[in-house]
């Protein structure tokens, strides 16, 4: 039997090609003799985060504030809405192409509703992030709950099981990869809806320290913004595959065997 292998160039490219990237970005601001506050270099962006991070750490907390409460929202709605399409198909018809429909609604139009309706409080900001990460956990939930093996189900059938015990036993174990990646994509999502939040109306957060920063043209303390809400919404996305990996051993050990019959 082959033993497993570790795909280190599966994190080490990427690493690399970053770090190359940021290297030619250092040596073509130097080079250009770029005006810091047209173009600063990594190293300036990493100085200045260091520099303010006193300062960056109340709007931090703030904005990761929103994103946990209103990723939890979104999940709790997704999946209760997901179920309920799965348990009615007259549901299913009806909901779901709205469930589409709603996309289309550019966010940045509902933001301003959501401020004037609750405030320039927590609760428009975790609303906003909830809308942003409610359809992706929704749809692939509901999604894998459809896509359950036939032959399972008349398998339980076959012995007597309910319509209960066939959900809870086969299609709802069946469903949990499509749920991780909705959830995944909603966790990257979710910072940037309350980022655009705290656009719209704040008093604080990652959202207004960038409107702050960009008023002032300091074009450093932008960059340094984004980099750390990338950074928020990079430990989301790694900790929703590590929670993944805990909950679906099953899963990942089935695709790596998989994987090595192929090589």
């Amino acid at each position: 039997m082959k033993r497993p292998r570790i795909n280190a160039a599966g994190y080490g490219l990427p690493v690399a090609v970053l770090l190359g990237l940021a290297l030619l970005w250092e040596a073509a601001v130097i080079w250009f003799d770029t005006p810091e506050w047209i173009l600063p270099g990594p190293a300036q962006i990493l100085t200045v985060t260091r520099q303010n991070s006193s300062l960056l750490a109340p709007h931090v907390w703030q904005t990761l504030q929103e994103t946990l409460l209103g990723l939890a929202l979104a999940l709790t709605a997704g999946v209760a809405l997901a179920a309920l399409l799965d348990l009615s198909a007259w549901l299913r018809q009806a909901i779901y192409p709205l469930l589409v429909i709603s996309q289309t609604i550019p966010i940045l139009a509902l933001a301003p509703l959501l401020i004037i309706w609750f405030g320039f409080g927590l609760l428009p900001k975790v609303l906003i992030v909830a809308l942003v990460c409610f359809f992706p956990i929704a749809v692939n939930t509901a999604d894998g709950l459809t896509s359950t093996d036939p032959d399972y189900v008349a398998l339980l059938r076959s012995m007597g099981a309910n319509r209960r015990q066939i959900w809870l036993k086969v299609r709802l174990p069946a469903s949990l990869p499509y749920f991780f990646s909705g959830l995944r994509i909603a966790a990257t999502y979710s910072v940037i809806g309350a980022i655009i939040g705290e656009w719209v109306g704040a008093g604080s957060g990652l959202g207004i320290y960038m409107l702050r920063s960009a008023n002032a043209f300091k074009t450093a303390q932008v960059f340094s913004t984004i980099a750390v809400s990338s950074a928020i919404s990079l430990a989301l996305f790694g900790l929703v595959s590590a929670i993944e990996r805990v909950a679906l051993p099953w899963y990942h050990s089935g695709r790596r065997s998989r994987q090595w019959e192929s090589n």
